[in-house]
């Protein structure tokens, strides 16, 4: 799961599909394309909307991705277009390439929506983005089970 600072969007996304899989079977992580917040707990407002739904992000801290991902991860799902375009430019070939999708299209295929960021709107937009990623997230289980 991969946004820009990983400390609101992927976190999430992190917690709500690893609150769905199999720890035993799935590793689920997540990480930014930006170093910016690189060491640091989720905000405060994502790991409370993620504590409203009995999910614990607060042990998490932030990433920075990198090419190992490409061989960690089977699966690189990118928050919206501007990570998705940061992660492909780091791709060594079409392998790496194949991996990589936005994780709305889980929803709606090849539609190229976006989960808004969002760091600077209020709780409610914390929670419209925690349903999205729920939803989206509820896919990909289903998916991989």
């Amino acid at each position: 799961m991969v946004c820009l600072g990983n400390i609101c969007r992927s976190p999430l996304a992190e917690g709500i599909l690893q609150a769905k899989l199999d720890s035993n079977k799935y590793f689920v992580a997540s990480a930014g394309t930006s170093s910016h917040h690189k060491g640091e707990q989720p905000d405060p407002r994502s790991i409370r909307i993620a504590e409203k739904y009995n999910i614990d992000i607060s042990q998490q801290s932030s990433d920075h991705f990198s090419i190992n991902h490409f061989d960690a991860f089977d699966f690189i799902y990118a928050m919206d277009q501007s990570n998705y375009k940061n992660i492909i430019k780091l791709a060594r070939n079409i392998s790496d390439k194949q991996k990589v999708k936005l994780i709305l299209d889980e929803l709606n295929l090849d539609k190229n929506l976006e989960v808004p960021d969002p760091y600077y709107g209020g709780d409610q937009g914390f929670e419209n983005v925690f349903k999205m990623l729920n939803q989206a997230c509820e896919n990909i289980a289903l998916k991989l089970q």
